[in-house]
């Protein structure tokens, strides 16, 4: 049966067109960045418009310039967004890209809790540590440099603490949690290249994953002064106490859940929105701050 001879095909067309613009715009959190989808597709729409009047051959040709102009520096500012859907898209992780993770990588305040109370002993006995927290990017063993060993437990504070504890073959990896479960410990995760000199590697570490990922964060505790750090989106906030930490999970972790029940009530847009104005709360430290490890 064929289906264009059912189904009209400039209604596909648009239905096609109207699904990847709801997809773009979902995947978009930030003000600026929405602004220059918009712009980028106004220009879009104007060479459309413009190539379809076939005595506008000079105007034609000045608008595919600038749209041809336009892409190269879009692909170049937003390389990092891309390469983040392009892995999602060729590793088929369609909820993670759609914005509605699994519920088993939903943390609960249970998570909160447990993760702050470790991360306040850790860091009164100053001992380093690196914990990653899945909130719905699915994270997987080809994500990571070196995906560690599969721990698959409970997450409790007491299991992290012995995870981190100095003596540990594991103590130096990160410990990637999802949802109320510490999933692997000792995993080596990609370094961000911002802010090199500035940060040391547990820091780069939790920048370099959160950049390529938008639904997780990372948890660091200093091992030389004992400082609390959040990641978020490559967002880094520094030095935070015990009850900061609390806060801010409890936000994220809030702003996540809301995001994804948002998404079947509203606007993708919106359901994005509400995770950025959590997110956003995270400054970057300042170039005069002395490097971390």
């Amino acid at each position: 049966m064929n289906l264009w001879g059912v189904v009209d095909p400039r209604l596909l067309d648009v239905l096609f067109a109207s699904a990847l613009g709801v997809l773009l715009f979902s995947r978009v959190n930030e003000r600026r960045t929405l602004w220059l989808l918009r712009g980028y597709l106004f220009l879009v729409a104007l060479a459309w418009f413009v190539q379809r009047f076939e005595n506008l051959p000079l105007t034609s040709k000045l608008v595919d310039a600038l749209v041809l102009a336009c892409s190269l520096s879009l692909a170049i500012l937003w390389q990092g967004e891309l390469r983040r859907l392009m892995e999602l898209l060729g590793t088929g992780r369609l909820a993670v890209l759609l914005g509605n993770p699994q519920n088993e990588l939903r943390a609960t305040a249970s998570t909160v809790a447990q993760l702050t109370e470790a991360a306040g002993r850790l860091s009164q006995s100053r001992r380093g540590a690196l914990v990653v927290v899945d909130m719905g990017s699915d994270l997987r063993p080809e994500d990571f440099l070196n995906p560690g060993v599969l721990i698959d437990a409970q997450l409790s504070s007491e299991l992290l603490l012995n995870l981190f504890a100095s003596d540990t073959p594991l103590h130096d990896g990160a410990v990637l949690v999802k949802g109320n479960r510490i999933v692997s410990a000792g995993v080596i995760l990609p370094l961000s290249r911002q802010g090199i000199s500035r940060y040391g590697t547990r820091h780069l570490a939790a920048l370099g994953i959160t950049e390529r990922f938008d639904r997780c964060i990372c948890v660091v505790v200093s091992e030389e002064t004992g400082t609390l750090s959040l990641a978020s989106q490559g967002r880094l906030e520094r030095p935070i106490t015990s009850s900061r930490l609390q806060d801010l999970l409890k936000e994220l972790i809030a702003s996540s859940s809301g995001a994804a029940a948002t998404k079947g009530a509203s606007s993708p847009v919106k359901a994005s929105a509400v995770a950025t104005q959590a997110s956003s709360r995270l400054s970057v430290s300042s170039s005069s701050e002395e490097p971390l490890p």
